[in-house]
C-alpha cells in the first residue's frame, strides 16, 4: 500500500565551491519506491543542460545519491556530483564569451516518486569564495585578469595558461585564488591586445609576466607556479625550463613534452608546422618542421565519414624521427621546482600520457630531489579540468580552426580525472610552497 509522503530533497552545502562535493539525499518516499532525479542548469552563457536517472529508494523511503547507483539514466554510479557532470547539452551558448565566466551555475533538482510524490531544490555551484576580487591587468604590455584571495597577503602566486583555444582560463584562476593564491589568467593570444592567433609567440612576454609577478606580487616565499593546459601545458613546461628561477613549481595538465608548430591555432595562411613560439627572434625548433617521418593524416581526416576527427594517431608519427626529436625536446631537466603532471590515457588529441611519461623519466633524474607526479587519468580523454562540471561534450568545434574534433574518453572517465586531479593539484601547490618555504626555494629571479 502506498503512502502519501511529504518529499524533499536535502543538499548540503547548498552554496559552495564547486570543488566541494555535496551530500544530495531524497527523502520521504515510499520504501523500495523507483524515483526519477532530474538536473538542469540553464547556463549563464545561454546555453541549456539536462540529466536524469532512475533510482531505487530504500526501505524507509530515502535516497543517498552518493551511495546509490541508478537503475538507468544518464549516469549509473553512485555520484553525487553525477547530476552535473552526465548533463547533456540541449542548447548551444548564445552568448558563447560567457563560458569561462566565473559567475555561479545554479542547479535545479526535480525528485519524482512513481506514486505521484514530488520534490525540488536548487544550489549553487561557485567558481570564487566570497572575498575573491579581480581585476583587468593591462600592464608591461600584458593581457590577463588578477584573481586575489580575500585573506591578507602576502600570497603564493599562479601564473594561469590557456590552450590551442586562446582566451584566459578565468574559472581556473577564480578557483586558485579561492584557495588562496594569487592567480594571473594570462592571455596570450584571442586576448584584448593580442593577436588572433599563436603564431610566434615570444616567450619574452610570459617571462614579463612572471617578473611583474614577483615585483608587483610581492608572493610569500617567492612562490611563483605555472598552471598550463594543452598547449599551455607545453607553455608551462618550457616556461619553467628556460627560466628556472622565476618558476616554483609547475601544474602542466595533458601537457606536450616537445614543442609543436602552430597546429589548428595559427593563422589560416600559414602552415600548420608554422612557428608557435620564439625566443629573441629566433623560431624554437618545433617536432614537425621538416621532419620526414611526420604523418598528417589522422590530423585531418575523420575515423569514418561524418565522424568528429581523432588526431592523437597523427602525433605519434613525428616521434619517430630521433634528430626532430631531439631538436624539439623540452628540456625539462632544468626545472628547479615541483612539477605535477596530470594526462588521460584515452586522450584523442594527443598522447599526453606518453608525452607525461617521458617529461617523468627526465625529472625523475634530477639531482636536485625536486618531486615529479604523473596523474594518469585512466580511461580519460583530453577535457580534464575542473571537477562537478558537464562532461559530455566529447566532441566539439575547436575554438580557433573551428573542425570538430573527438577529445576522448567519456563523460565518467573524464568527471572521474577532473576531481582527482584537482583534488592532488590543491595538495601539491601547498606541499610546493611548503617546500620553498623550508629551504628548497627556487632561486631569485634574475636580474
Amino acid at each position: 500500500m502506498t503512502r502519501h509522503l511529504h518529499a524533499r530533497i536535502d543538499i548540503a552545502p547548498a552554496d559552495a565551491l564547486v570543488d566541494v562535493p555535496r551530500e544530495i539525499t531524497l527523502r520521504g518516499f515510499n520504501g523500495d519506491e523507483c524515483v526519477a532525479l532530474a538536473a538542469t542548469l540553464n547556463h549563464p552563457d545561454g546555453s541549456q543542460w539536462e540529466s536524469q536517472a532512475m533510482l531505487t529508494a530504500d526501505a524507509d523511503g530515502t535516497v543517498s545519491v552518493s551511495a546509490t547507483a541508478p537503475v538507468s539514466g544518464d549516469w549509473i554510479v553512485a555520484d553525487a556530483t553525477a547530476p552535473v557532470w552526465a548533463m547533456r547539452r540541449l542548447r548551444a551558448p548564445t552568448r558563447p564569451a560567457w563560458s569561462e565566466g566565473t559567475a555561479p551555475l545554479e542547479i535545479a533538482l526535480t525528485a519524482t516518486g512513481q506514486y505521484g510524490a514530488q520534490a525540488r531544490a536548487q544550489y549553487t555551484l561557485r567558481f570564487l569564495a566570497p572575498g575573491v576580487t579581480h581585476r583587468p591587468v593591462r600592464e608591461a604590455g600584458l593581457s590577463g585578469t588578477l584573481y586575489t584571495p580575500a585573506s591578507p597577503g602576502p600570497h603564493p602566486a599562479v601564473l594561469v595558461l590557456a590552450g590551442s583555444g586562446g582566451g584566459m582560463h578565468e574559472q581556473r584562476a577564480a578557483l586558485y585564488a579561492s584557495h588562496g593564491y594569487a592567480a594571473l589568467a594570462l592571455g596570450y593570444f584571442k586576448a584584448p591586445g593580442r593577436p588572433d592567433h599563436i603564431d610566434d609567440t615570444p616567450l619574452e612576454y610570459f617571462e614579463t609576466a612572471l617578473r611583474w609577478m614577483h615585483d608587483r606580487l610581492a608572493p610569500r616565499h617567492g612562490f611563483v607556479a605555472i598552471s598550463g593546459v594543452s598547449r599551455g601545458g607545453e607553455l608551462a613546461l618550457l616556461l619553467a625550463s628556460c627560466f628556472p628561477a622565476l618558476v616554483s613549481a609547475v601544474v602542466a595538465y595533458v601537457p606536450s613534452a616537445v614543442v609543436h608548430g602552430t597546429l589548428r591555432a595559427g593563422h589560416p595562411d600559414k602552415p600548420r608546422d608554422a612557428t608557435a613560439w620564439t625566443w629573441r627572434g629566433a623560431p624554437l625548433p618545433n617536432v614537425w618542421r621538416d621532419n620526414p617521418d611526420a604523418d598528417w593524416h589522422a590530423f585531418d581526416h575523420p575515423p569514418a565519414p561524418g565522424q568528429p576527427v581523432r588526431q592523437a594517431a597523427a602525433f605519434h608519427t613525428p616521434l619517430r624521427n630521433a634528430v626532430a626529436m631531439a631538436r624539439a625536446r623540452i628540456p625539462v631537466e632544468n626545472i628547479l621546482g615541483p612539477v605535477l603532471l596530470i594526462s588521460g590515457t584515452d586522450d584523442g588529441f594527443w598522447p599526453s600520457t606518453l608525452y607525461s611519461e617521458q617529461v617523468a623519466d627526465v625529472l625523475g633524474q634530477r639531482k636536485n630531489g625536486a618531486p615529479v607526479e604523473h596523474v594518469r587519468g585512466e580511461g580519460a580523454g583530453h577535457a580534464i579540468g575542473l571537477p562537478q562540471l558537464p562532461a559530455t561534450l566529447i566532441a566539439k568545434p575547436h575554438p580557433v580552426a573551428g573542425l570538430l574534433l573527438d577529445g576522448g574518453g567519456t563523460a565518467m572517465a573524464n568527471a572521474r580525472a577532473s576531481a582527482i586531479s584537482w583534488a592532488r593539484v590543491v595538495n601539491f601547490l601547498a606541499d610546493a610552497e611548503q617546500r620553498s618555504a623550508s629551504g628548497h626555494a627556487v632561486g631569485a629571479p634574475a636580474s
